[in-house]
């Protein structure tokens, strides 16, 4: 009996290629696990994406930088990253305010950006990996943006942008997650006249 010609082997069936989506919730797994046992400052891109298994220029063409990629882990949005950058714009002059403008609006707006924070923030009090992460986080923010401006730079720089960070994370604590009567019943305003002074001597000393 003539069976014919013999068909060709039908090749294996690939599985869907992950798509931009599932890479990107990938590599925010990945960070998630290497900022919590790394912590902030020793976690890297380059091993973030190793552990996500993807190349460490498309985590930066996901994310923009270390600080965004943990801003997003946090659920804090791009945009309110973008808010305390734009707050470095400006007369030198008056940066002290500006700055304790744009952290303070933040924390105090009604917001899935401050919900978040306040998020992280309770995690901090509670934990020291957190707290560690938290204060590491603001640092960098503040001395990436300081490193932009040659009259905040100098030997002592990383002192007071740790010393300004640490004052911000300390409003927001007693504001927020302590309850000061005093600090939270002011007003934001209020409260940037009185920090806005002490962050200018801060960040550019005379």
């Amino acid at each position: 009996m003539h069976d014919g010609p013999a068909r060709p082997e039908t090749p294996p069936r690939r599985g869907r290629r992950p798509g931009r989506n599932t890479t990107r919730e990938a590599v925010l797994a990945a960070a998630r696990r290497r900022f919590a046992s790394d912590g902030f400052k020793g976690a890297t891109i380059r091993g973030i994406a190793a552990d996500a298994g993807v190349d460490a220029a498309l985590v930066m063409q996901f994310f923009r930088s270390k600080e965004e990629l943990f801003g997003a882990v946090m659920s804090i949005s791009p945009a309110a990253l973008a808010r305390i950058a734009a707050a470095f714009g400006g007369p030198v002059d008056s940066v002290g305010e500006r700055v304790a403008r744009a952290h303070l609006a933040l924390w105090d707006s009604d917001s899935e950006d401050s919900a978040a924070l306040l998020a992280m923030l309770r995690g901090a009090i509670a934990n020291e990996q957190a707290n560690t992460q938290l204060r590491e986080f603001l640092e960098s923010r503040l001395a990436g943006e300081a490193r932009q401006e040659p009259a905040w730079s100098g030997p002592d720089g990383a002192v007071r942008v740790a010393l300004a960070a640490s004052m911000l994370v300390g409003i927001a604590v007693g504001r927020h997650a302590v309850g000061v009567a005093v600090l939270a019943e002011e007003s934001t305003e209020t409260l940037v006249s009185r920090v806005g002074p002490a962050l200018q001597l801060l960040l550019v000393p005379r």
